[in-house]
């Protein structure tokens, strides 16, 4: 791969084994195969490490307490060589030609720092039909603004700041408003590079755990927009 062009992809987990082998491999069935992936292990009680440590080079795992997915994404980015960043849940799919679609509009214009693209949810195959019906709806919802369509550069990740290790939920939500914050240059494909899973634990998770954590995300990203607003309004000196 070219120089400034070399791409290292995060992954956490945390009891994961389910499902990481398919997405390690729909990331290293790239057709612009990444430079390294990282696999942050959250702390699993599974064999999730194992997993990730028997597909070998270019995959390397590291292990912490489990801190949340936030912590993870950042210490891996914290021991990743690449220019550029990409992130993957462990329970979700990357479309072949993803990474090489972005790289090409990065290539094309060194002023945008970052590309999104389509995402789509699927329901996992294993569930039952009771299960199946209860998802149905979610399915139905798509969109771009996901941690796992991103690819950014390095410095305009590290000039926005880490994932906020405050929030088990949504972080992704809070980091995005900062990079707005700080008028990060991006374009977001109407490509489909990401099938997003669901499934029984993480729609569990999310009605149980979630709810709570993103009303107080929503509370300060209201709060931290006020401030800002009336430090706009107020005379220079």
């Amino acid at each position: 791969m070219a120089a400034n062009n070399t791409i290292s992809v995060i992954i956490p987990v945390y009891n994961g084994e389910r499902f990481l082998a398919e997405a390690l491999q729909s990331v290293l069935d790239q057709t612009l195969p990444p430079d390294e992936i990282i696999v942050v292990d959250d702390g699993s009680t599974d064999n999730s490490a194992t997993i990730a440590r028997s597909f070998g080079s270019p995959v390397r795992v590291l292990t912490q307490a489990n801190l949340g997915p936030a912590a993870a994404r950042n210490l891996g980015v914290a021991h990743t060589t690449g220019d550029l960043l990409a992130f993957l849940d462990a329970d979700d799919l990357w479309l072949p030609n993803k990474l090489a679609r972005q790289l090409h509009v990065l290539q094309d214009d060194p002023t945008c720092e970052a590309v999104l693209g389509g995402m789509e949810n699927f329901i996992s195959p294993e569930l039952d039909e009771y299960q199946h019906q209860m998802l149905a709806r979610s399915a139905n919802q798509g969109g771009t603004h996901h941690v796992g369509t991103l690819l950014i550069r390095r410095a305009a990740f590290q000039r926005i700041g880490p994932f906020d290790e405050r929030w088990r939920h949504g972080e992704f939500i809070e980091w995005w408003a900062r990079a707005m914050q700080f008028h990060l240059s991006y374009v977001a494909l109407p490509d489909l590079v990401l099938r997003r899973r669901l499934h029984a634990h993480n729609l569990t998770r999310r009605e149980q755990d979630g709810r709570r954590e993103y009303l107080g995300m929503l509370r300060e990203l209201i709060a931290q927009r006020r401030t800002l607003a009336k430090q706009a309004e107020e005379p220079s000196g």
